[in-house]
């Protein structure tokens, strides 16, 4: 069987779980138990096998399980494209995290060439309506699916940024100090504005003729302040040479992919997103997670693993069996949680059934039929 999905993932000391160890043969997955039982911690653990912090954005300490803060470690045989890859990720206690791919050392971003995984969390139903920095995130992310690389070019940007910024707070005002600066600026930004357009092309196409019961949504990039968004490698460097004096004065950089923003519309209503009701506003989310899957599907050839926490929120039982009706249908293995069986009922036989339990601060796991 083709495809990619995990076979198998083993949790040691991570948040709640002491240990724990699903097997799994491609279908979605529905996890339920009780508020606070460790079920999203089971998502962030799948998250981190792609690249960056996860789904909680958490720092290795963050995620070892207390009071022992013995460090943690993931375990995970992997179906990727008719070839099964054994990945490792762990810290020590006090350390960074660590990765290995088939027993060998690798980066993180290397988790991006054999696995693709999307996520949708309950922090993320703001979205429409939070601060620019959080759509930047949430579009980041759907780039660094089609394209791992991604997260480098912002890295570099925002490192160039950093020592450009260093300079503007101290009043340096010799151009010398800042061509160079400016020029690695201009050429990763330039990376970041093209991945972030040639990624909402990618959805929009994916979203065009596709049978769904979920609200088409029509995403826009655009600067946050209204101000001209350069985009090309050239126009930015320019733009940013131009916008030196307004930025000394501010002590930041005014301009740039930094000050990008994604703006949504209802498209069948011509309504902004962030004027639609919270039921809109969450279908219009799980819509461009499964464009997302179709997109990613024809590029990578595989649909990615779908985490999908407390997905059932907002969505009556109608359009809830119709979103399980359309992850089967992508051949997506999805991660679901929820805190009763009877929300994944319309699923049955065709997803696995976990439940899980607290015990004293303890995670406990176990299989249903």
């Amino acid at each position: 069987m083709g495809g990619l999905y995990l076979e198998e993932l083993s949790l040691s000391h991570f948040r709640s779980h002491r240990a724990a160890r699903l097997e799994l043969d491609g279908r979605p997955v529905a996890i339920y138990g009780p508020n606070g039982a460790g079920k999203t911690n089971i998502l962030e653990a799948v998250s981190l096998l792609s690249p960056g912090r996860g789904l909680r954005r958490a720092s290795p300490d963050e995620i070892s399980r207390k009071p022992e803060r013995l460090g943690w470690k993931i375990k995970a045989d992997l179906r990727s494209l008719h070839q099964t890859h054994d990945i490792e990720t762990w810290a020590e206690a006090g350390q960074s995290r660590s990765v290995k791919i088939d027993s060998k050392a690798a980066a993180q971003i290397a988790l991006g060439r054999v696995a693709r995984v999307v996520w949708l969390i309950p922090a993320m139903d703001r979205l429409w309506i939070e601060s620019p920095e959080g759509r930047r995130r949430f579009l980041d992310r759907m780039v660094m699916s089609f394209e791992p690389r991604h997260a480098e070019a912002v890295l570099g940007y925002e490192k160039a940024m950093r020592e450009r910024n260093r300079l503007l707070k101290d009043m340096v005002r010799d151009a010398h100090w800042y061509a160079a600066l400016e020029a690695q600026m201009a050429t990763q930004g330039a990376v970041i504005m093209a991945n972030r357009l040639t990624t909402l092309d990618r959805l929009a196409s994916a979203q065009v003729g596709a049978q769904t019961a979920f609200p088409v949504a029509t995403l826009q990039l655009q600067a946050s302040d209204d101000k001209p968004l350069p985009e090309g490698e050239e126009d930015l460097l320019a733009a940013l040479r131009d916008n030196r004096q307004r930025d000394l004065q501010a002590g930041r950089t005014l301009i740039g992919p930094h000050r990008a923003d994604m703006s949504g519309i209802y498209t069948a209503k011509d309504v902004p997103a962030d004027q639609c009701s919270t039921g809109e506003q969450k279908a219009l989310l799980i819509s461009l997670i499964l464009a997302n899957g179709r997109a990613l599907s024809e590029d990578f050839g595989a649909a990615p693993i779908l985490l999908l926490d407390e997905v059932a929120a907002h969505l009556d039982a109608g359009r809830r069996a119709a979103l399980y009706d359309e992850i089967c249908a992508l051949g997506a293995q999805a991660f679901m949680t929820g805190t009763g069986p009877e929300l994944f009922a319309e699923l049955g036989s065709r997803a696995s059934h976990f439940e899980v339990t607290d015990d004293a601060g303890t995670s406990q796991l176990k299989e249903h039929p």
